[in-house]
Formats: structure tokens, C-alpha cells, sequence
């Protein structure tokens, strides 16, 4: 996986960075749209956009149970998909009422390779199904894993992430959760950093919450490069993703909020 499509996966797979208590009332509506721009930082290198990352939720009816489903993608902008096309899609239902993810399905699309992975939740039996095949492969590969009370995919993670009440943060205290990929869980690591603000093209300046974390590496899996990153979250009541930053041998990539769309309650900015 390569720098565009890691810092793409990682905007779309937006991580959870505390305890995943849910408040009553949830900061995103239905229609909600948030939109990211992904560039590559290096010093004598211009912060130029190379890929856009969006994601929509919907309120649904799913087994028969309110949902919200949440459709993510991760692009590579026109000029550059001679060089590296990439099409990245998520779609995950997660129950309204506990925010459990109870399906989620995965379509990676990166030059000639091709990816596709799903997991259904038996939270009866606290334990995950998943499938996953890659490119010509003839059948799937499947496994059931065993699940914690907060064992969630990414993109469940990120919408459970929102749900937090502010006041609950720890600063400095590390902090481990758990995400669910295909074959394993894999171990997150976060800690609170303080309030900060975040200069936004076209958007102006958001007060956010600023956060550090890290996801732990294994030998099957390629996040080596940068698995050490940072999130800024505004500090309003829709707390969204504003900015991530992810360090690599030379430079960063980097992803920001470019545009928004039927948020509960309005972005709130500090005045110029």
C-alpha cells in the first residue's frame, strides 16, 4: 500500500481516540457530508491536493432496526489517476441506539489490484465473521473472531469517536483500543494533547481538540510507513475531523476538511 492510499484508508478509517460512552443525542444528521482533501507536504514541495476522501451518513431501516449506514470513499483526483488510480469504498450499518457496527463492506480498487473484504457482527455471540479476497483469487478467504465490548471496525470507530463528551478527556494518559481488520485485531494507541485551532482553506479558523496515536504493526500488514499520526477535532458540538497529519521518512501527508454539508448544528469558527 502506498503513501496516497494509506493516508486515504487512514481519513476514511478515522479512529476512535476514547472511551466509546455514547450520549443520547448524535452530533451528525441524516444527509450529513464531510469531504477531505489528501496531499503530500515536503519541504520545497507545494501542499498540493492529490486525492479526496468523503463520507456520508444516512438514516435506514436495517434488520428491521433504525441504522445509520455510512458510505465512505477515497479517490485520487483526474490528473493524477494516470499515475496511481485509486477508488476506495466502505459501507458500514451501525445500529442508532448503541452505535454497534453490525455489517460493513469493503471495495478497494488501486491501479490493477482489487480488494474486497466483508464483516458481519454476531453480537449475540461476541464475535465477528469476516471474508476478504484479492484480485484473481478464486474463493475468499474467512475467519470468526472473538469480540470485546468495544471491538468495532474503522469507520464505526470514527462515528463512535464523535459521540464522546469532550469532558472525559485525559490529557497525556495513553490510552489502547481495538480495530477489527480482516484476520486480526489490531491495537490503537492514542493520547489527548490539549486544545489547539486549525486554519482551513476557505473555511477559516476551528478551534479543535488535538490528539496523537499510533497503530501497532504486524508482519501481514503494510502500515510501516507513518503509523504514527495526528488529528485535530473541532471542539463544537459536531466534532468533526478537521485535519490529520501522518510523518513519513521525508515530509507528511496530509488530510483537511474542504467541505461540509448538513451538520446538526453549525461549524463554529473563531472570528478573524
Amino acid at each position: 500500500m502506498n503513501r496516497i492510499s494509506k493516508i486515504l484508508t487512514i481519513v476514511i478509517a478515522l479512529v476512535a481516540i476514547h472511551n466509546l460512552s455514547a450520549q443520547t443525542v448524535a452530533p451528525f444528521a441524516d444527509g450529513e457530508k464531510l469531504e477531505y482533501a489528501v496531499c503530500y507536504r515536503a519541504k520545497m514541495v507545494p501542499k498540493t491536493p492529490v486525492g479526496r476522501a468523503t463520507l456520508k451518513c444516512k438514516e435506514l431501516s436495517f434488520n428491521n432496526t433504525p441504522h445509520y449506514r455510512i458510505t465512505a470513499n477515497g479517490r485520487t483526483l483526474p490528473f493524477f489517476r494516470w499515475f496511481y488510480d485509486l477508488n476506495d469504498t466502505y459501507t458500514a450499518h451501525i445500529e442508532a441506539a448503541s452505535m454497534r457496527p453490525t455489517k460493513l463492506q469493503v471495495e478497494l480498487r488501486e491501479n490493477k489490484y482489487s480488494f474486497d473484504a466483508g464483516y458481519d457482527y454476531d453480537w449475540a455471540n461476541n464475535q465477528v465473521n469476516t471474508s476478504w479476497k484479492k484480485g484473481t483469487w478464486k474463493q475468499a478467504k474467512t475467519k470468526t473472531m472473538a469480540l470485546g465490548e468495544q471491538h468495532y471496525d474503522p469507520v464505526a470507530l470514527f462515528y463512535n469517536l464523535r459521540m464522546i463528551d469532550p469532558a472525559t478527556y485525559q490529557k497525556d494518559v495513553p490510552v489502547d483500543l481495538h480495530m477489527v481488520l480482516e484476520d486480526t485485531i489490531r491495537v490503537i494507541t492514542y493520547s489527548y494533547m490539549g486544545e489547539d485551532e486549525v486554519r482551513l482553506k476557505g473555511i477559516g479558523r476551528v478551534p479543535a481538540h488535538k490528539f496523537t496515536c499510533s497503530i501497532a504493526t504486524s508482519n501481514d500488514e503494510t502500515f510501516k510507513d507513518g503509523t504514527h499520526f495526528f488529528l485535530w477535532l473541532s471542539t463544537d458540538e459536531n466534532r468533526i475531523p478537521l485535519w490529520i497529519e501522518s510523518p513519513i521518512r521525508v515530509g507528511s501527508v496530509v488530510a483537511y476538511l474542504t467541505k461540509y454539508d448538513n451538520l446538526r448544528e453549525e461549524l463554529k469558527t473563531t472570528p478573524k
